[in-house]
């Protein structure tokens, strides 16, 4: 069994289940916009329509956004080859997204200061 690492441990902010067909909202960010929920849900959803598994969008501890992906043993319906691709396409297409929760978690959770975020974001 491999050591695990401390970018291992991480907080879920939501997450969908092709298997269960199931979508997680963790209610820790729930003062997030309607609309931001809604098109993390739309990410999630469609990711597991298209990919199979469990995907998850959650934040490492330095407040970075992370997204992962697993399957059950044996499932042959599972894109290995595609899962990787669409999870680059999506942080590619939903960059300014991201960042914005990155900013987010870091200051509401790790209380660390707001606009040196900012400037840090603008340079």
């Amino acid at each position: 069994m491999s050591k695990l690492q401390e970018e291992d441990f991480r907080i879920v902010l939501c997450g969908a289940n092709a298997y269960d067909q199931k979508y997680y909202f963790n209610e820790q960010f729930q003062m997030l916009p309607e609309s931001i929920k809604e098109e993390l849900h739309v990410i999630c959803v469609l990711f597991t329509e298209e990919i199979g598994g469990v995907f998850t969008i959650g934040f490492t501890p330095a407040g970075e956004v992370r997204m992962d992906t697993q399957c059950d043993e044996g499932d042959l319906l599972y894109d290995e080859i595609g899962s990787p691709l669409m999870i680059k396409k999506i942080r590619a297409t939903k960059r300014e997204l991201f960042e914005a929760l990155e900013v987010f978690y870091r200051v509401t959770f790790l209380h660390e200061d707001a606009s040196a975020l900012l400037s840090d974001e603008e340079e």
